[in-house]
């Protein structure tokens, strides 16, 4: 495991970086109504145009001419009624800047209806949903690097995922805050649709499909895909869609800087054309490369046959250039050792540990402590009071006030505030999963990639007494196919 800090992180920022984090705090700030557009253009401070933002003093010494062109802002547009600039406006957008081999997935248009739509406060309030337990930098830097540090198509990327995560599959309101044992009742529910959905997605979490377990050799927590489970047709779109939303956002939760990203381990092991559904491949690279920036550190392609080559073809090419150079083939344990140590490699892959996957039911009463809405409501404005502190204290660094060093190291300090308090909160608006219930995922979010037998047994304090006890997991064996290497799929 690597203690170091990657670059583009909080902590390893080039002074260039720094400033381009900033000017994407200026826009964010913007776009939430925290900071007053009429203030960026009086106070020093530049507002954002074509991918660009940057203060008085770099250009004090432009024609003053040239300094107003720099001004334009993305969102500047006289209201008829006075003399303000309209933050939610795009009729001067960046839609000219954001070339379409930079918008694949069509999100500049997302982003003009997020504005549209959406107030400022709702898209403030999406936001910080979506930090968690991050620190806030580290979610901005994640879209700056996957945008090559353009600030404006930064901005929309970002804009466009909160839109998708509140209005388009409701991560926190719904997948996450409901969870597994929502699903099992409504699997016994008399709604057929919910029924459905709730027996699909269940389906797949006791297959194993995929499921979270250890670290490779850089501390990344490892996420397991087992193709020949899936048969196309078997579970509806939307049901394979809320299981990867699930499972990415439950790899979310188990980050723990610096290690910022995951391995993705596709077991290829027994796979027939019968596995093959390129549909959820699709909407799989979209989340990885549309609204989870920066997640992915290596994807380990594990024993690929030989009938996936021309597969494999058609999805190199769908893929960003960036995300497929992550993309690695073993064949064995031998090659797979190169990424991951084999006493951490599961017995089903052939490594040494004695691990396998058997999914624990919800239990009825886990998440009965989300119906203390009372107290959930005194730590979501107890958090609200954090984060305008952070908010605060960014504004202090946007503008330059006070001494910069206790500047940064307050807005440090109050992020890790946010860390300890998210973790407080989240049992009282995320539903306890598979995660906790095994001891991955423990109170005040301590995590234990490899906890021990006994304390897999072990149910959060929520759950009712005599629904601690699990049968032990039984091992698999899996047939072996044609192999392949990289060499051979290109």
């Amino acid at each position: 495991m690597t203690g170091e800090a990657l670059p583009g992180r909080p902590g390893t920022l080039t002074p260039e970086q720094e400033e381009k984090l900033r000017e994407f705090w200026i826009a964010t700030l913007q776009v939430f109504g925290v900071l007053d557009p009429k203030e960026v253009n009086g106070n020093g401070l530049s507002e954002i145009g074509n991918g660009r933002a940057r203060t008085d003093t770099a250009t004090s010494n432009k024609p003053e001419k040239e300094k107003k062109k720099k001004r334009i802002s993305l969102f500047r547009s006289k209201n008829k009624d006075d003399d303000t600039d309209s933050v939610t406006s795009t009729e001067s957008s960046p839609h000219s800047a954001v070339a379409d081999s930079d918008d694949k997935y069509g999100q500049t248009k997302e982003f003009h209806e997020a504005l549209a739509s959406l107030t400022p406060e709702t898209l403030r309030a999406t936001f910080w949903s979506m930090v968690k337990h991050d620190h806030p930098d580290s979610l901005l830097l994640r879209f700056l690097r996957a945008r090559k540090w353009d600030v404006e198509k930064a901005l929309v990327m970002m804009v466009s995922t909160m839109r998708w995560r509140s209005a388009d599959v409701h991560v926190d309101d719904d997948i996450m805050k409901n969870g597994e044992l929502s699903s099992l009742e409504a699997a016994n529910g008399s709604d057929h649709s919910k029924r459905r959905l709730g027996e699909d997605f269940l389906a797949q979490m006791r297959l194993g499909k995929s499921f979270l377990h250890g670290v490779d050799k850089n501390g990344r927590p490892m996420c397991f895909v087992r193709v020949r489970l899936h048969k196309q047709g078997e579970q509806s779109e939307e049901s394979l869609e809320r299981y990867t939303v699930f499972v990415i956002e439950s790899a979310r939760m188990v980050l723990q800087p610096p290690v910022d990203t995951a391995c993705v381990v596709f077991d290829m092991t027994g796979f027939s054309l019968a596995n093959m559904d390129y549909a959820p491949v699709k909407f799989m690279i979209k989340c990885f490369e549309a609204n989870y920036p920066e997640s992915l550190g290596v994807v380990l392609v594990h024993k690929a046959p030989w009938v996936f080559q021309g597969i494999w073809k058609i999805i190199k090419g769908w893929l960003d250039p960036v995300v497929a150079s992550k993309v690695q083939f073993t064949n064995n344990v031998e090659e797979m050792e190169a990424y991951v140590p084999k006493p951490q490699i599961i017995h089903e892959l052939g490594g040494a540990e004695d691990w396998t996957y058997k999914y624990i039911e919800p239990v009825p009463g886990e998440n009965d402590i989300m119906k203390d809405t009372a107290t959930r409501d005194k730590l979501l404005l107890a958090r609200e009071e954090i984060v305008n502190e952070y908010e605060k204290a960014t504004l202090e660094w946007i503008r330059g006030t006070g001494d910069v060093e206790v500047v940064k190291n307050n807005r440090n300090e109050i992020a890790s505030k946010l860390k300890v308090d998210y973790w407080g909160l989240d049992p009282y608006i995320r539903a306890r999963s598979y995660y906790d219930r095994v001891g991955m995922i423990n109170p005040g979010g301590r995590v234990q990639f490899y906890p021990p037998k006994e304390e897999m047994a072990i149910v959060p304090a929520t759950v009712p007494a005599g629904a601690e006890k699990v049968s032990p997991p039984v091992a698999a064996t899996n047939g072996v196919n044609v192999e392949t290497s990289e060499a051979d799929l290109d």
